[in-house]
């Protein structure tokens, strides 16, 4: 689907997934429908189903939130039958990469987390109607969502820490003036400008090991050899949350871990209506039939508890194919063993979840490139361990570093904890407790992971992959300062670890042509979901990007006069782009600041101006040497300027 303007009629009412920067949007009688990236309560109109969708089947491979919100779309805007729709599985249990499992005995097992903010529109957009987990009939899971997070404020008062347990100042990005503008042209940059490059194709030395790339890096699972559009992307999309990166207080957490937060209820809801889930299933290839150029799925080819089987697909039904996987091949490990990877460096195999997609891009070049993804696991892979505690030194000194008494049910520690010194590049944090609602209350999880897979560790000269989860949380006390005491952490804390060879495969560089459409050019009743298909400007490895492929996937294959919104507009909003400005300059006012202070500081407009925290005679002479500095002294520019700033404020106290 082109990118073309938002002005002909015909085209917004069948662009399912607009965007918002492809060009000039106004109002005008043609414009029958909201601006790109509006959000609010006006989206919330349900159309008119189409003709015939009672008697239309839908098959969704992969249980994923991506595969799960497609049966919801169905279901709600698209008035399909929950009967009609079969969810597919390889795996045993729904919720693909939002696992979370075990017990206080065995020990618990979380292989990822995804951190949240208020804007995810299109999963605040589903979760508004999902019955609550635990609060009573009448009340959803946002609802539940919403009491937690606004009576019990998510921040870190411990975010870098480094010298085996002291805290590192984290108070600003820690930019320096030319580290400022790096990133402030790589917004201004065209997103068809950064086909293949990578973040240290562009960014300097020092940039990559400032505070700001700590927060960034171990916040958002980046690489320093990751795509650099996929960080541009990243700014735009978390631009308004800028102010609050370093103190992780633009975030907002589910009670419990993402599986029993988000799967559980809406799989419940999805069931009860009527929807099937068919698991030990894996599905290899798609028939096609290819007409005037027209593409539609005849029949899925799968194994079924290995056994080859075969799902007939009429012509107006419609498949909804999830393509790659973050958590294909995850080996395990605990206290004694280390996790064994039985995917190849470059090929992950047949019996693997990325053979759909490796089948599907052998019939046309409009299916991607999934080797570009997959076809290099050393830079895709990393490892994370959950840590099952009862009282140790370690929880003694989690205490020390937590907002609130990790046993109280508030906040621990606001998010991931980063040594900056660290070989690996380690993090650990504690979220809300209990994490799993059967969790005793004198257990504590905590989860653990590293970025670099191929350095030795500090304290244990070994790489983290190389080491049993004994050795790995051995390596966790050293940096917190308690190594002395590790015979006591290891006698009271169960260590699960994972080793996930593609779990950012979708961060590797990429370009245009590489990921395929969420409905490819010419399919009829196909759409391909989940985290390795285009989404515009949104961004990857969020819950809310696979919920945005699964609605633009079945509004658009069901011709529904209805659009996605783009990402939030709050990227364009004055008020963000200001205080962004002043988070990149540290904290201080950033360069033309003051000038805009002494224009706007009496009028009606005033208080889109972060706070200046001075007096006025202080601020006339640092906005008269700023500006200097801007023009340079004794040149025609400064004086043109300070005349044109006098007529100006001589202006606006004549209009007061």
């Amino acid at each position: 689907m082109s990118d073309v303007p938002f002005t002909d009629k015909k085209t917004v009412q069948l662009e399912k997934q607009p965007d918002a920067g492809a060009a000039y949007w106004h109002n005008s009688p043609d414009n029958t429908v909201p601006p790109p990236d509006m959000v609010g309560a006006y989206m919330r109109n349900r159309p008119m189903p189409v003709e015939g969708v009672e008697k239309r089947k839908a098959y969704i491979i992969g249980s994923g939130i991506a595969g799960l919100t497609a049966a919801f779309y169905l279901i709600r805007d698209g008035r399909m039958p929950a009967k009609n729709i079969t969810i597919i599985e390889s795996l045993d249990i729904e919720g693909g990469s939002l696992d979370g499992a075990g017990n206080a005995q065995d020990g618990y097992i979380v292989r990822g987390g995804r951190e949240m903010n208020w804007n995810y529109d299109n999963f605040w957009d589903v979760f508004q109607d999902v019955p609550a987990l635990e609060l009573p009939e009448g009340y959803s899971v946002l609802d539940e969502y919403r009491l937690v997070n606004d009576n019990d404020p998510n921040y870190s008062k411990a975010r870098l820490m480094h010298k085996q347990g002291q805290i590192r100042d984290f108070s600003t990005l820690g930019l320096t003036r030319s580290q400022q503008w790096e990133l402030t042209r790589l917004l201004m940059k065209r997103k068809e400008d950064l086909d293949d490059l990578t973040i240290e194709d562009y960014f300097s030395a020092g940039f990559l090991e400032s505070n700001f790339w700590f927060f960034w890096r171990s916040m958002f699972a980046f690489e320093n050899w990751h795509s650099l559009l996929e960080m541009k992307l990243y700014m735009h999309r978390f631009l308004d949350a800028l102010d609050g990166l370093n103190d992780m207080s633009a975030l907002v957490f589910p009670k419990y871990n993402q599986f029993d937060s988000f799967v559980r209820p809406l799989i419940k809801m999805l069931r009860d209506k009527g929807v099937k889930v068919k698991f030990d299933t894996r599905v290899h290839d798609l028939d096609m039939e290819e007409k005037d150029g027209k593409r539609t799925v005849t029949a899925i080819r799968c194994k079924v508890s290995g056994k080859e089987t075969t799902i007939k697909v009429g012509p107006q039904d419609l498949v909804f194919a999830l393509t790659g996987t973050m958590t294909e091949g995850t080996a395990y490990g605990d206290l004694d063993t280390v996790p064994v990877l039985e995917r190849g460096r470059t090929e992950p195999g047949e019996d693997s979840d990325w053979t759909l997609w490796r089948n599907l891009a052998k019939k046309s070049p409009v299916f991607g490139k999934p080797e570009k993804f997959y076809g290099d696991i050393d830079r895709s892979i990393w490892e994370s361990a959950t840590l099952t505690c009862r009282s140790s030194a370690l929880v003694e000194k989690l205490k020390e570093l937590s907002v609130n008494d990790p046993y109280s049910g508030r906040t621990v520690t606001g998010g991931v904890i980063t040594f900056t010194d660290s070989n690996w590049v380690l993090s650990f944090t504690a979220n809300r407790q209990p994490h799993f609602p059967d969790q005793p209350k004198d257990v504590l999880v905590l989860w653990v992971y590293a970025l670099l897979m191929d350095k030795q560790g500090n304290y244990v000269k070994k790489t983290m992959p190389e080491c049993t989860g004994r050795e790995i949380l051995a390596e966790l006390c050293y940096h917190l300062g308690i190594v002395d005491q590790l015979d006591d952490v290891v006698a009271n804390t169960m260590v699960r670890t994972a080793l996930m060879p593609y779990i950012t495969a979708q961060f590797m560089p990429r370009a245009a042509g590489d990921r395929p459409e969420v409905v490819p050019a010419g399919c009829t009743n196909l759409a391909l979901i989940g985290q390795f298909v285009e989404t515009r400007n949104d961004v990857v490895f969020t819950m809310e990007s696979s919920v945005r492929t699964a609605r633009v996937a079945v509004y658009t294959l069901l011709g529904l006069n209805k659009q996605v919104p783009d990402i939030s507009p709050t990227q364009y909003d004055i008020r963000t782009l200001l205080k962004a400005a002043r988070a990149l300059s540290n904290g201080e006012p950033f360069p033309g600041e003051r000038l805009l202070h002494r224009i706007l500081d009496k009028t009606y407009f005033a208080h889109v101006l972060p706070p200046i925290r001075e007096q006025e005679t202080t601020l006339k002479e640092r906005f008269e040497d700023e500006l200097a500095a801007l023009l340079g002294k004794g040149s025609q520019s400064l004086k043109a300027a300070a005349d044109w700033y006098a007529n100006l404020r001589e202006g606006l106290r004549r209009k007061d």
